[in-house]
């Protein structure tokens, strides 16, 4: 290509850029993507619950604590988005194999690799200084949500262990123990129950996950459990998943009977469904059942875990 050709090129495309503000947009967009923002706002919820809990059972004021609620809130989401930037710089090479990844922008080419990962540290750094101004103890232990995603998840188990999923679900636990821990260091049994219920919930909404991108997976080398056992030890690795989580509402008795109601009845709704899996023969139909599921009764019972503290 000659260099008057690029010139030319690059007039049309700066040209471009100032006749179509949606390249602002798109660049938003592909920021978003670099941070997993829906992973970033789902452990947003269980961080706030995990601190509003807190609050309310050690007797304080939310409107007194917002400078607490706000670094904590800000700490946490920082960290979480800087740990899933590195995730992206780590997986830019296999994950243009699987198509709910295919578009990120460290796939596509739109962003550097090495500003990535340079973003994820700062994030990281940011977060982390954050959450310095609530407690040592949620400033550690969000360290160590960085520590298990980044380098147990990411670098060593995702690529080489097929228990890669229950690995990875130390750090999708330790939301609402930074929460918690925001506004009381010495952790309540009913922080840890939500740090349990956390881990139990994760392995059987991935392997539903797993099951219905099983090609994708298998193409990108990932060992999880539908690629390296098949359909069926993993149905009855999630419905085993699924009944653990039965016996976790009775640690969560302070929230009240309508709260033990509201959480048994699901836990029992998620394993019926299980159980009901083995009549229906289309395994992706089941998993696609289950995740959904899933990603409800995470939703409802940590919203409800706030709503029964302000009746």
């Amino acid at each position: 290509m000659s260099n008057s050709k690029a010139y030319g090129e690059a007039a049309i495309e700066n040209g471009a850029a100032s006749l179509h503000p949606n390249i602002k947009t798109s660049a938003w967009k592909d920021f978003m993507a670099l941070i997993k923002i829906g992973i970033v706002n789902s452990n947003l919820i269980t961080t706030f619950t995990g601190l509003w809990l807190a609050l309310h059972f050690t007797g304080q004021s939310f409107l007194n604590n917002l400078d607490i609620v706000f670094f904590t809130v800000v700490g946490s989401s920082l960290i979480i988005a800087g740990s899933c930037a590195i995730n992206n710089y780590v997986d830019r090479d296999i994950d243009h194999l699987m198509e709910r990844t295919k578009e990120r922008p460290t796939v596509t080419g739109k962003v550097v690799p090495v500003k990535v990962l340079s973003l994820g540290i700062l994030l990281i750094g940011l977060g982390t200084l954050s959450l310095f101004f609530t407690t040592m103890t949620a400033t550690v232990i969000g360290l160590l949500g960085v520590f298990s995603y980044v380098f147990l998840y990411t670098l060593w188990s995702k690529r080489q262990f097929v228990s890669n999923t229950i690995i990875g679900s130390i750090s999708g636990a330790v939301p609402p123990l930074i929460g918690w821990a925001a506004v009381d260091a010495n952790l309540d049994i009913m922080a840890w129950s939500l740090f349990v219920l956390m881990f139990v919930w994760q392995p059987p909404h991935f392997y539903a996950l797993a099951m219905r991108r099983v090609k994708e997976y298998k193409a990108a080398g990932i060992p999880m459990l539908p690629v390296v056992k098949g359909f069926k030890t993993t149905k009855i690795h999630i419905i085993l998943w699924v009944a653990a989580l039965q016996p976790i509402p009775f640690f969560l008795t302070k929230l009240g009977i309508p709260f033990l109601i509201l959480a048994i009845v699901l836990n029992i709704g998620w394993l019926a469904l299980g159980i009901y899996g083995y009549r229906i023969k289309d395994d992706i139909k089941w998993a696609k059942l289950m995740f959904v599921y899933s990603l409800q009764y995470l939703t409802i019972i940590f919203v409800a875990m706030v709503i029964v503290t302000l009746i």
